[in-house]
């Protein structure tokens, strides 16, 4: 079953030419169109299915601070502001409030390494609080047991992933942009070695500059033009439960589950970390770069089955572009979950959480979370294309990082002073051996 996503109508009509195409309307995609045609550009937005129905309307929702690996941290901050910006500015609600985030724990290796990041970041500026066991237990009533100790970073918060992203892209609309559905973009038009057009099934675009926003996508897409970008998809199972639990946190993490407060009253409850990896020939390829993160996660990863070969998205082969692609055989990825991690994250939620146990199941689905070799996004407008840019990557922050991105895209795209630094989020960091460098979080 598909994830709650709120659907809207955009218009059918291509445009001609624009000063920028995005590709790709999930968070990112969106973001980066909202701000670009905030700034006055003409921006047309290409979404092969409807806007936000991968991987954007498939996660928790966490918008956070806390236990951010440092690259990632000046944007994160950022993006909580940005939140609250958009917000205000579409006149549309996105679920985005700071409700809280708590973490949980009876292991004193967790605590302390929760400890360490918090030092780091209250030098930095973020309002992260370790909780002693009476304070943690306190915050914890709804779990009915004692915890050793926890956080609690309070200016983190959610955001509604069934809406976010259809309400930015409203926004855009709203500053004069264009969003296409159900139109794939099939390749680009170069001259010189710089971008002059996007290749669409129902036409060609003209323009300078494109950013490539396709999640799980990219890589495949990016293979075209003879630019590699290790990437890796896992695909992750969550579930939801109707409303009528009472007192559970908004956003609660332990090592057991982690819940999270739906915008209808129910709850989304997820494992953190785990995952399958299916077998794809983007993974196959790429298996060298990604040995430091696999060899770092395999207790929690489960070698997956063919269905992300089957649906195309990371193939390697060459497709024309007068013809039928994969992006129009799949217009959305929609994998399987594993009812089995299903039934295991129920058990345990109910275990932990007493009010969750007469909560009926609304919905359960999985999405492809696409990652890099270190788990740090690449934004980067230097990947050997004059006028292509790349936010891919997302590792599975990106939702909450999601409008920080966008506007880091519209800086570069727009030659302003970038939010936040950019050197961390370079492609060509992975000509290096990732061994030591895979995200802390």
């Amino acid at each position: 079953m598909p994830a709650p996503l709120m659907q809207i109508s955009t218009p059918d009509v291509l445009p001609a030419s624009a000063d920028c195409v995005v590709i790709g309307a999930g968070i990112v995609g969106v973001s980066a169109a909202y701000w670009l045609a905030r700034a006055g550009k003409s921006v047309v937005l290409l979404e092969k299915g409807l806007v936000g129905a991968e991987q954007s309307s498939r996660n928790w929702g966490w918008c956070r601070q806390q236990n951010r690996d440092a690259r990632e941290l000046p944007l994160s901050t950022r993006s909580l502001a940005l939140w609250e910006e958009m917000a205000a500015d579409i006149g549309e609600d996105l679920g985005f409030r700071r409700c809280g985030l708590l973490y949980l724990s009876n292991t004193e290796s967790e605590l302390e390494g929760w400890a360490a990041w918090g030092r780091f970041a209250r030098g930095e500026g973020i309002d992260t609080r370790m909780l002693g066991a009476a304070e943690a237990t306190g915050r914890g009533a709804a779990t009915g047991r004692s915890w050793l100790g926890g956080v609690w970073s309070p200016t983190d918060g959610i955001a509604d992933p069934a809406r976010a992203a259809p309400l930015i892209a409203k926004g855009v609309g709203k500053h004069g942009g264009r969003v296409v559905q159900n139109c794939a973009a099939r390749g680009l038009e170069l001259a010189a070695g710089a971008v002059c057009g996007v290749i669409t099934e129902r036409g060609v675009i003209a323009t300078r500059q494109v950013v490539m926003a396709g999640g799980a996508w990219a890589g495949s897409f990016l293979h075209q033009l003879g630019v590699t970008f290790p990437q890796a998809a896992i695909r992750s199972s969550i579930l939801s439960v109707a409303p009528g639990a009472e007192g559970v946190p908004s956003a609660l993490h332990t090592a057991a589950v982690s819940v999270t407060r739906r915008g209808d009253g129910g709850h989304t409850l997820a494992i953190s970390g785990r995952g399958h990896l299916d077998l794809t020939p983007g993974a196959m390829m790429g298996a060298k770069d990604f040995l430091p993160m696999f060899a770092k996660r395999w207790r929690a990863l489960r070698p997956g089955g063919l269905q992300g070969w089957r649906s195309g998205f990371e193939t390697r082969a060459r497709w024309a572009m007068d013809r039928e692609t994969p992006m129009e055989r799949m217009r959305i990825l929609d994998p399987r979950p594993s009812q089995a991690l299903v039934a295991e994250t129920l058990r345990r939620a109910r275990r932990l959480l007493p009010a969750l146990r007469d909560s009926p199941v609304q919905a359960s689905w999985a999405g492809y979370i696409d990652t890099t070799p270190d788990g740090v996004p690449v934004i980067d407008a230097d990947v050997g294309i004059g006028g292509l840019i790349l936010a891919a990557g997302l590792s599975g922050h990106g939702f909450g990082i999601g409008p920080g991105v966008g506007h880091l895209v519209a800086d570069l795209a727009l030659g302003r002073p970038p939010i936040t630094e950019v050197a961390q989020y370079r492609l060509d960091r992975f000509r290096q051996s990732q061994w030591g460098k895979v995200a802390k979080f």
